[in-house]
């Protein structure tokens, strides 16, 4: 029974984690922190690239921005959220009696290290007007959504 239930959740998991929200197998979220400041979570599972990870948060931050009506956003912080998970499967024993005698072989328990990329941003959303210069470090809402949200793939 065991080992048929490592065998579905390394199914479950057996893809990389798709642009979703978050969820099981990972995802993005943005939370809002104050009228203009948002939470930018991010998680990868052990099939997930961590350049995934840091479009996710990205595109997660444009369309936030795009939402609450603004043109731009900064990255006012950003944190490597990512850990190493473990999996192990368990030792097994197997005795044959031929004759008078018990031959038995074994093998050992293993374990299986992981790593599963994530990253937590903080931005700020601004508005921009036409023909305005955007303040430094400003990034488009516009420009992301078009660049990384094309290479993104979605759940």
């Amino acid at each position: 029974m065991l080992r048929w239930l490592a065998v579905a959740a390394i199914l479950v998991t057996g893809c990389a984690t798709p642009y979703q929200e978050m969820g099981f197998v990972g995802g993005v979220s943005a939370q809002q922190m104050t009228a203009n400041t948002f939470r930018i979570l991010a998680r990868g599972n052990g099939y997930t690239d961590g350049v995934t990870v840091q479009d996710y948060t990205m595109l997660k931050a444009a369309e936030t921005t795009k939402q609450v009506g603004g043109t731009h956003f900064i990255v006012i912080s950003a944190d490597d959220a990512s850990r190493v998970a473990t999996f192990t499967t368990p030792g097994q024993a197997h005795t044959t009696v031929v004759g008078n005698t018990a031959y038995t072989s074994y093998s050992p328990a293993q374990v299986h290290e992981f790593f599963k990329p994530g990253q937590d941003a903080y931005i700020r959303v601004i508005t921009v007007a036409p023909g305005q210069t955007a303040p430094p470090g400003a990034i488009a809402a516009d420009e992301i959504i078009q660049f990384v949200g094309s290479r993104v793939k979605r759940g």
